[in-house]
């Protein structure tokens, strides 16, 4: 009886099996063996060894675009999880209006992450945007509308729009990792004389741990592939300042460099695994 339970869950796995064998060992091991040629999608293509990835790593304007997706990264996947946690502890207690917050709050999550980018842009264009206009109609300087005139403030717009746009799917998720607490947990502690922040650190984090590790893992690979909002807003712009590595590749693929730009994204693969692997051991369950 066992042996026949342990056959029927290896046949019902075969499919799963097969179609991530299609779609995800078979056009890894693909890349990998376009990454080590020359090919510019046309012509018939050599191999040229690691001399791609030599090439990678000799190109300043890559290794700005390292700098420019790692710094996204680390405070967009940051606040997305910080923000998105403070709304669900908002949003697990009870008050009037409290559907409808969620709603709001979740709404531009559904969005195009182009369209929503455009809309900032729109918002945000110096001399010609909303803010703009408003600004210089209450009397203020016109140099207070120009946004995005440094690298810091472009970076810094660029994660704010992107924590708006997704903060609500983290939030999603914490309110199911809320909502999954027993409500006597929490009891208890009061009874042991536990204020908010104790059951918070005690009772509240340490559940949550699943959720934190979706939301951790998500959003890192989200952000390290980043490439509709900086398209939207910036272009990569000025010159390649913020370009992200998603932005290079596609425009290495354009421009006849097919198998250098499958190289570089074998690289941006490591870049989004290491941290990735990282991330699930520090937030693993504990006993």
């Amino acid at each position: 009886m066992r042996q026949s339970k342990i056959g029927l869950h290896t046949f019902m796995a075969v499919p799963a099996l097969v179609l991530f064998t299609l779609f995800f060992l078979l056009p890894l091991a693909q890349g990998i063996g376009m990454s080590f040629t020359d090919w510019d999608g046309l012509r018939t293509p050599n191999f040229v060894g690691l001399q791609n990835f030599f090439n990678f790593f000799k190109d300043t304007r890559a290794l700005n675009d390292i700098k420019t997706t790692v710094l996204f990264a680390l405070g967009s996947a940051s606040l997305l999880n910080l923000v998105g946690l403070v709304y669900a502890l908002i949003m697990d207690g009870k008050f009037r209006g409290k559907g409808l917050a969620r709603v709001i709050i979740y709404l531009p999550a559904v969005i195009s992450p182009l369209i929503m980018g455009y809309i900032w842009y729109f918002l945000l264009q110096p001399g010609r945007g909303f803010l703009s206009i408003a600004i210089k109609q209450l009397g203020h300087s016109e140099g207070l509308t120009n946004w995005m005139n440094t690298y810091c403030l472009q970076m810094l717009i660029l994660v704010l729009v992107n924590v708006w746009q997704y903060t609500g799917m983290a939030m999603v998720i914490y309110l199911a990792g809320l909502q999954g607490i027993p409500k006597e947990l929490y009891e208890s502690a009061k009874i042991d004389g536990a204020g908010y922040g104790g059951q918070l650190r005690y009772v509240t984090l340490p559940l949550l741990l699943p959720s934190i590790r979706v939301n951790i893992v998500t959003n890192i690979i989200g952000s390290l592939a980043v490439f509709d909002v900086i398209m939207a807003l910036t272009d990569g712009g000025p010159g390649y300042a913020t370009e992200s590595l998603s932005i290079y590749i596609m425009r290495m693929c354009y421009g006849a460099k097919t198998g250098y730009s499958t190289a570089v994204a074998m690289i941006m693969f490591l870049i989004i695994l290491v941290p990735v692997v990282i991330s699930m051991r520090l937030t693993r369950e504990r006993k």
